[in-house]
Parts: structure tokens; C-alpha cells; sequence
């Protein structure tokens, strides 16, 4: 089933302690820093209602509609679906948002894949997550992922220092287990739920561990209190800063207090070799949805630094289209990526189809890497103006204004309000305290470079090339690779006898399962 906006809002209406500003925040659908993003995922939930968007936003199955962004991905055209959606969402909202529910419901089909190994620990645990993968399709809840804990001394394991460092078990009871720590979420005071599970941290490496554990928490639960950043939402007039005033995604540090979390929302407990398992391959679907807004992103940055050289003639120099085509190189980069990744998707243990995790995981590295080079090129192109241009206030004040309009005028079509227009998304996107805030989030939103990069090697098919090297330098078998290349299968599955032939998804090669993202 879809809901709407508005049962959304009376959702998070739960009485949940949510702090900002050293104030407590009575409802977050009204606060001024909440609401942005609250009318955000609310128009997403109301755009499945309308006839506009419902084709692209919902799938039926016997006689009910449903999210697709929330489907199990068992197709290509499941990833072609969910990427179009995503594109709709933010084509109609005129902004990138990343934790809206469909990036980081991706999470949980990692855990579907995992049941085998879940299973082996406590059938329960696999029963549980097979239900609350139903029960988000069925309830279309905001869905988002708790992660990083505050970790303390990381030179030391959380039992050498204050142990809720890192979120652990403090106790069982009948009812469930009791929870003690804080974790950091991006979005989590206006949300349904989150998937909590272990950082990447030195948690401890024996077989058991109350560290070790993973669930679902409602973010309404009695114990848990978010401490939230200061947001850039009316810091400044939105036709200044019209970025920062519709699309700040609020963080905040999530504590739990000892909260009871129900037997039947604890997905794994206490065994580090499933905690290990989930850690190692938690985004190889939600990296795909991650990825895809570094694409709108350089979108945004070529259209700004584009539209900035046209508007004053430099668009024919040599120097510029240089720029330009960086730019261009590096979103068309990302494209690659993604579509490539649908193109050769593979099965996963679970019976799901997952993108090729080599070419996601080497485009979430090319999206996050190249980024502040791209922002900074982009900056260049756009000019010194994007950081002196007066404010939409002095433009429209009669002694100002006619000065500014008689300065900002170029010519019939590039008049002062438009390039003002333009030269305040372009400083919001690039130069504002948001745009700061945006690259770091960037960085760190879905791991840590090293960890990015560690799932690059972990999914690399390094067999092909060592055989490569071996055959062509005539190495003996003393020191040539003995293992045979594993070649990437679902690539080999698009061609027949050289040629390239149409892919399906009904039948797709077995996919190694050599791990994730950490």
C-alpha cells in the first residue's frame, strides 16, 4: 500500500524527543528546520496519488499499489523502474535529496541475501527479516539507516573505554533486548524507522559480542532522544540561498537510552560472523541510489557553469569548453557506472538482481573522488561573482535596485533578475555553508574512502589481469597466477560469439559472492 503526505506527517506526530538549537522541538512537521525536507518526502508519498507521476512512482500486484523505489529488484527493468522513479522525484522537486527512504531501504535486501547465514546462527533471525522487508513494501514507512556511533578512542576496543561508545546489548528480557549507545543518521528525526546495525570499528573479534547486533528501531521509541545540527534552512532568504532553504537533510546524534527493541524487530545478536557478513556487504543495492544523485549533482554543476560562460560570451573560448568538457567527462562517468552496473547485473545469493558490484563500486569511487575537483572547476567557470553578488533584497529596493539592474543587465535575454537567479543557485551549490556541508556528507555518507575503495578490491576481478600477465610474459608455473580468472560472467552473458546480443534477466550467470561495501 502508498500513503499519503499527510498520514506521513500525523506519523511522526509520536511525541519522539528531537533537540535542536538547545531547544526541544515540539513537532518537526512545522519547526523551520524540519519542515523543508518533511513537505520534501511528503510531496514524494502525494506524487504516487497523482495521475502525473503514479505510472512511474507505483507498481500494482493483485489490485494493491505499491513504492517502487521499496520493490525487491528481481529485473533489470526492476533497476531501469527505480532509477526513472528517482529521476521524477527529483526532476519535481528541483533539488538532490539523498535519504528519502529509497537508498537506504536497499540496506535490508543485503540482509535477504544473507539468510543462509542467518539461519545457521537462529532461523528467526532470517523469519524476521523476511517480515519486515513485507512489512515496508506493505506500509510504505520512511525508512532510514542507523551506522556510525560516536566509536570514542579508536585505538581501543569499546570494553577498554566507556562502553556505549559504541551501541551495544545491555540486557535481555522477554519482551526483547535493551539497547544502550548513540548512533549518528542523517534524517532520522523525521523518519519511521531505522535499520541499525555495527559501525566500522574495532568491535571486538571474539565469536560472540554484544556489539555485534542489528534491528529495527521506531524512531519513536521511549529512550531514544536526537540531538540534531543546527540547520541552514532560515539562515538567509530562500531566493538567496534556494538550496539551502529546500533541501538541508538534518543529522543528528541518535541516543538510546536503554531501549527495548521487540524480539521480533532484532534481525542478528550477539555472532560477529553475521555482523562481519552485513558489514561487508551492506550497499551493493543501496549504492546504486546513492550514486545516481552524483549524477544529478553533476548535472547541476554543468548547467550552472554553463549557463554562467553563456551569459557573458566566454563559452567560445578554447579554455572554457575545456573546463566544460571535464566536467562533462566526469558526469558521463557516473553515467557509465550505473547503467553499465544494470547492464551486466548479477544474481545474488538470495535469488535478487544486484548491479555488478566492480562497476558500482568503482562509480561510487569515481562520483565521491572526483567530486571537489568537479565543484572546483565549476566554481571557475561560474566566476568571482557568485560570492559578491548582493542580495535578491538590494535588487528589488528602488535606489539599489536600479544600479544593480543597470550593472547586472547584459543584454535583451540576460537581464538582472535572471542572472541574479542564477548567481544565487550557483553560490548555494558551490560556495554556501551548505555546499560544504553537501561534499563532506558526500564523503563519508555511505562509508569512509578507505572502505569505498576496500569494496572496489574486495569485487575487482583480479584473476583475469595476473592471467593476462602470466600467459603474455611466459611466467612458469612457480610464480604465475594458479588460480584460473574469474571472469566477470554477467559481462561474458552480453555476448554470443563476439557479438553483443539483447540481456535478459530471466537468465542470469552465477555471481561470486566475494562481499560488499564495508
Amino acid at each position: 500500500m502508498i500513503r499519503t503526505g499527510d498520514e506521513y506527517r500525523d506519523s511522526i506526530r509520536d511525541g519522539r524527543e528531537v533537540w535542536i538549537n538547545g531547544e526541544k522541538v515540539d513537532d518537526v512537521t512545522c519547526h523551520p528546520m524540519f519542515k523543508p525536507l518533511v513537505d520534501v518526502r511528503a510531496r514524494i508519498y502525494d506524487m504516487q496519488h497523482e495521475r502525473q507521476f503514479c505510472d512511474v512512482m507505483t507498481y500494482q500486484e493483485d489490485g494493491d499499489s505499491f513504492a517502487v523505489g521499496l520493490k525487491l529488484p528481481h529485473t533489470q527493468q526492476d533497476w531501469h523502474d527505480k532509477r526513472t522513479a528517482t529521476d521524477q522525484v527529483l526532476d519535481e522537486i528541483g533539488g538532490v535529496v539523498t535519504r528519502v527512504g529509497d537508498e537506504t531501504v536497499g540496506e535490508m535486501w543485503s540482509l535477504y541475501d544473507g539468510q543462509e547465514l542467518l539461519n545457521e546462527v537462529d532461523p528467526q533471525y532470517s523469519q524476521n527479516i523476511r517480515n519486515h522487508i513485507a512489512g515496508v513494501i506493505d506500509t510504505d514507512p520512511f525508512h532510514v539507516s542507523a551506522n556510525t556511533d560516536p566509536k570514542g578512542d579508536r585505538s581501543k576496543r569499546p570494553q577498554e573505554q566507556d562502553p556505549d561508545m559504541l551501541l551495544h546489548v545491555v540486557r535481555e528480557t522477554d519482551a526483547g533486548i535493551v539497547v544502550r549507545g548513540a548512533k549518528y543518521e542523517t534524517a532520522a528525526p523525521y523518519a519511521n524507522q531505522a535499520f541499525t546495525k555495527p559501525t566500522i570499528a574495532n568491535w571486538g573479534n571474539d565469536a560472540l559480542s554484544d556489539y555485534a547486533v542489528g534491528f529495527i528501531c521506531d524512531l519513536g521509541s521511549p529512550g531514544i532522544r536526537m540531538i540534531c545540527r543546527t540547520g541552514f534552512a532560515g539562515r538567509g532568504p530562500i531566493e538567496d540561498y534556494p538550496l539551502s532553504n529546500r533541501f538541508d537533510e538534518v543529522d543528528a546524534l541518535v541516543v538510546f537510552d536503554d531501549v527495548l527493541i521487540p524480539w521480533e524487530n532484532v534481525l542478528f545478536y550477539r555472532h560477529t560472523k553475521a555482523a562481519v557478513y552485513i558489514r561487508s556487504t551492506l550497499h551493493r543495492y543501496s549504492a546504486f541510489a546513492f550514486v545516481q544523485r552524483s549524477l544529478r549533482m553533476a548535472d547541476f554543476m554543468i548547467g550552472a557553469a554553463l549557463l554562467n560562460v553563456r551569459q557573458t560570451g566566454l563559452d567560445k573560448q578554447q579554455a572554457v569548453q575545456e573546463k566544460l568538457s571535464q566536467l562533462a567527462v566526469y558526469r558521463e562517468g557516473i553515467n557509465a557506472h550505473l547503467t553499465a552496473a544494470v547492464a551486466t547485473a548479477e544474481q545474488s545469493p538470495g535469488g535478487l538482481l544486484m548491479p555488478n558490484q566492480s562497476l558500482l563500486y568503482t562509480g561510487r569511487v569515481h562520483a565521491g573522488t572526483g567530486l571537489p575537483a568537479m565543484m572546483h572547476i565549476a566554481r571557475e567557470l561560474c566566476g568571482g561573482q557568485i560570492c559578491i553578488t548582493p542580495d535578491a533584497a538590494s535588487f528589488r529596493h528602488p535606489e539599489t535596485g536600479k544600479w544593480l539592474r543597470k550593472f547586472y543587465s547584459i543584454n535583451e535575454e540576460w537581464l538582472a533578475d535572471d542572472r541574479r537567479k542564477l548567481l544565487a543557485f550557483a553560490r548555494d551549490l558551490l560556495n554556501s555553508d551548505y555546499a560544504g556541508h553537501r561534499l563532506t556528507f558526500q564523503l563519508f555518507a555511505q562509508s569512509p574512502p578507505f572502505a569505498n575503495l576496500a569494496a572496489v578490491y574486495r569485487n575487482f576481478d583480479w584473476g583475469s589481469p595476473l592471467a593476462c600477465v602470466s600467459q603474455a610474459a611466459g611466467l612458469s608455473g612457480n610464480v604465475a597466477a594458479k588460480d584460473p580468472p574469474v571472469a566477470d560472467s554477467s559481462v561474458k552473458g552480453l555476448f554470443s560469439n563476439g557479438t553483443l546480443r539483447p540481456s535478459t534477466s530471466a537468465t542470469l550467470p552465477e555471481e561470486r559472492d566475494d562481499g560488499g561495501s564495508s
